[in-house]
């Protein structure tokens, strides 16, 4: 199978090598074209995922058209907030893809503004052609690795050889499970980073494992109830979107939002810390998109907002920590 992977961060490389060990041909599609020089140069992603050795196999292209042309799966793997602009660019290259019978969205989050899900807003450029979603517990360095793993391959109803997709994508270190959950499976990747930033702040107050273990807890039921709130399937929220996904994020030291949350605790403003970031803290955003949707229909998830309030209110965590300890008691 011919792929095509649009954007070079750590997620898009990484998925790149593991298609390739897949036995496709795969080809990586840098946003900038000097990363995509370098990329050839070097055979290393030297900014996003150091380490890792590309094989000459992997082809590396700075134009998107060239790559459209022969691909029969187009995988996006830029950052959320990047998902409309690059969709935009692409209607005018899609003419020349000839081949192409499937997208497969990487990113995680909703755009601020309208609260769709990067597959909805896929699916507003190109409704003719179908789109899945990739999602669950796979840190890029362990994937690029070649590390055992397993992901949720969640596919429109209807899709053509949708059994033949999920097969493609997996090997013998990645197990891939299909839902037809599309929104389940993207809300799931967007709440665990909201919650990723919460256990964060559990580590930057040092508020030892059973804080940790009680957020977690709590963080999964209130998962489970906005995501069902918001058009979810209960069970994609206990599998590997959910669940799987919350888990990684929550306690992977390699984990952007639980670093970032960890660095709050210890006092560090949002604002610097963004400034620091060379990538993407996606729970920033999704925090805020998340607070607004759940306002407008009248929720009032608990955690959630503590957070929206520290990152947006200027809320100190130590209060934050109060106001979720002194809530009225209930069953559980």
């Amino acid at each position: 199978m011919n792929i095509s992977i649009l954007g070079a961060g750590g997620w898009g490389t990484a998925i790149a090598l593991h298609l390739y060990r897949c036995g496709h041909t795969v080809t990586l599609v840098p946003r900038r074209c000097e990363m995509a020089l370098s990329l050839a140069s070097s055979r290393e992603n030297t900014i996003y995922l150091p380490g890792h050795t590309l094989p000459q196999s992997i082809q590396i292209a700075a134009e998107k058209g060239p790559a459209l042309m022969e691909a029969e799966v187009v995988c996006l793997a830029c950052p959320s907030k990047g998902l409309r602009e690059l969709c935009q660019e692409l209607k005018g290259e899609l003419q020349a893809a000839r081949q192409l019978r499937l997208f497969v969205v990487l990113c995680k989050g909703l755009e601020l503004e309208s609260f769709m899900t990067p597959s909805e807003i896929v699916q507003e450029f190109f409704p003719e052609i179908p789109c899945g979603v990739l999602s669950g517990p796979t840190y890029a360095g362990d994937i690029a690795a070649g590390l055992p793993a397993a992901i949720t391959l969640a596919l429109e109803e209807g899709v053509p050889e949708a059994a033949r997709y999920q097969a493609s994508f997996s090997s013998d270190t990645m197990r891939v499970y299909r839902s037809l959950d599309m929104r389940g499976t993207e809300l799931g990747g967007t709440l665990k980073n909201i919650y990723a930033i919460a256990a964060g702040l559990c580590d930057g107050l040092a508020l030892g494992d059973n804080a940790k273990a009680a957020l977690l807890t709590r963080s999964m039921h209130e998962m489970i109830e906005l995501g069902v709130s918001l058009g979810g399937q209960k069970a994609t929220f206990r599998g590997l979107s959910g669940f799987g996904d919350l888990i990684a994020t929550c306690t992977g030291s390699w984990s952007r939002n639980r670093s970032f949350g960890e660095c709050l605790g210890k006092g560090e403003t949002p604002e610097i810390l963004l400034k620091k970031q060379s990538t993407v803290v996606e729970g920033y955003r999704a925090t805020r998109c998340l607070y607004d949707m759940c306002t407008q229909k009248g929720l009032k998830p608990p955690i959630l907002g503590e957070v929206y309030a520290i990152l947006f209110d200027q809320k100190s965590p130590e209060d934050a920590l109060q106001a979720l300890m002194s809530r009225k008691l209930k069953e559980e």
